[in-house]
């Protein structure tokens, strides 16, 4: 039995909380190794419903989890969040969560700065959750973080407040804000550091001897692969790499140690805030999928943009992100439309593309090409196996994994966890 890592095949919100939590459940070990507490999973467990936007899927089941040094920690968000989850009853201790001491902090000064650049930025708006992740994933860059382990040190800030302050000072006065107050920073992280200190430890340490062990590691990662900072829409994207080799730099282990990349996506495609999107359907499809999807994010409850499955991008996150099968979610939302269409390549002008350009301007002018492949009248909502599949639905799937080049390793057929169809286990390799 070897390690699975989830990543999003798509812009996010692909459905990775369920899948996470079914394959949780068979781990001894949940990471999360990128990303901060924009990426909401939602997990249903026996009729309850779970929102997690920064603890790992494991917690809810009591498994050993653990937040990588690749993650920015906002900590007054993590405890707002352990104190959520146990009201519905999710203790969350030292035994069963551990912070990496290198992880970067979230700062008061992070958020600031995230809304006055988007409020600032005109036609050029992002489309950010106004959290501070990227301006600490840019201060952690610039080496002026600070970091867990500092707050068992804060007599010794002042070098590194030098450090910050000299930054955001000059950021803030741009704007006609006040200069950062140190004093005010100092105590709020004088307050929030005893609850998050006994989290803290050496993960790395934790991962190698679980490794050594044999033990069954899931990594759970956060947006999807088109939000990547290298391989996505940018600068549509998130502030860091989405993709499964971040595995091993997000948690201190090796690139081997991710195992199985199991991709997750949708049977169509959705997109959250601003950026190119050549299948949306800004149309009566679009709000059909919207509105037998659900589909409103999970920390933002902004609505998401819908369209038809864009088979050149899953296959393009495919290559860049070695996936080795694919989780297809939400198949059910398909269910009655009397034709599917899925993208095979795009046209700018008279020339063809088999991929998505990197320009932003390419990227706003490509037509799709669409195939279309007829629907189902039947319902695969709750199927459970392959015989509970319209022949049409079968159909379907067989003719994704063909256009992206991967073959479907389950199929979700509803929020629930045990609606899946498993056609091959990820932890078996």
């Amino acid at each position: 039995m070897g390690n699975v890592t989830v990543i999003g095949a798509q812009w996010g919100d692909e459905g990775k909380g369920k899948i996470v939590d079914w394959l949780s459940s068979r781990a001894d070990m949940v990471v999360r190794f990128q990303g901060g507490h924009n990426a909401g999973h939602t997990l249903v467990v026996d009729g309850r419903v779970y929102k997690l936007s920064l603890l790992p899927s494991g917690i809810v089941r009591g498994k050993p989890s653990i937040i990588g040094n690749g993650v920015v920690l906002d900590p007054w968000a993590l405890k707002s969040e352990v104190e959520r989850i146990a009201e519905q009853g999710v203790t969350v201790t030292p035994d069963n969560l551990m912070i990496a001491e290198t992880c970067p902090l979230i700062l008061p000064i992070h958020r600031d700065l995230d809304a006055l650049r988007e409020d600032a930025s005109g036609a050029g708006k992002i489309g950010t959750t106004r959290r501070g992740i990227g301006p600490a994933y840019e201060d952690k860059v610039g080496r002026r973080a600070i970091r867990v382990c500092d707050l068992a040190h804060l007599g010794e800030l002042d070098p590194l407040l030098d450090r910050l302050c000299a930054h955001h000072d000059a950021l803030r006065a741009g704007f006609g804000e006040p200069p950062v107050d140190r004093q005010r920073l100092r105590n709020d992280l004088a307050e929030i550091a005893d609850f998050v200190l006994p989290f803290a430890r050496p993960v790395w340490r934790d991962l190698d001897n679980a490794l050594q062990a044999g033990k069954r590691i899931l990594f759970e990662g956060a947006q999807g692969v088109l939000l990547d900072v290298d391989h996505g829409t940018y600068p549509f994207v998130t502030s860091s790499n989405t993709v499964a080799g971040t595995t091993g730099a997000g948690s201190g282990t090796g690139p081997s140690a991710a195992g199985f990349v199991l991709g997750i996506a949708k049977a169509y495609t959705t997109r959250v805030g601003s950026g190119p999107f050549p299948t949306e359907q800004d149309n009566d499809v679009g709000q059909r999928l919207g509105e037998r999807g659900h589909e409103f994010g999970t920390v933002t409850g902004r609505r998401r943009r819908c369209g038809w499955f864009d088979a050149v991008l899953v296959r393009q996150a495919v290559a860049v992100s070695g996936v080795t099968g694919i989780a297809l979610t939400k198949l059910d939302v398909l269910d009655g439309f009397e034709t599917v269409r899925v993208c095979t390549g795009y046209r700018i002008g008279g020339e063809s593309f088999d991929h998505l350009p990197p320009h932003a301007a390419d990227q706003a002018r490509v037509e799709p090409v669409y195939e279309d492949i007829p629907g189902w009248s039947g319902s695969t909502r709750g199927a459970r196996s392959w015989a509970d599949l319209p022949a049409e639905a079968i159909k379907y799937v067989r003719r994704i994994e063909e256009l992206i080049r991967c073959p479907v390793a389950l199929v979700s057929t509803s929020p629930e966890r045990e609606d899946t169809i498993l056609v091959r286990d990820p932890f078996a390799g």
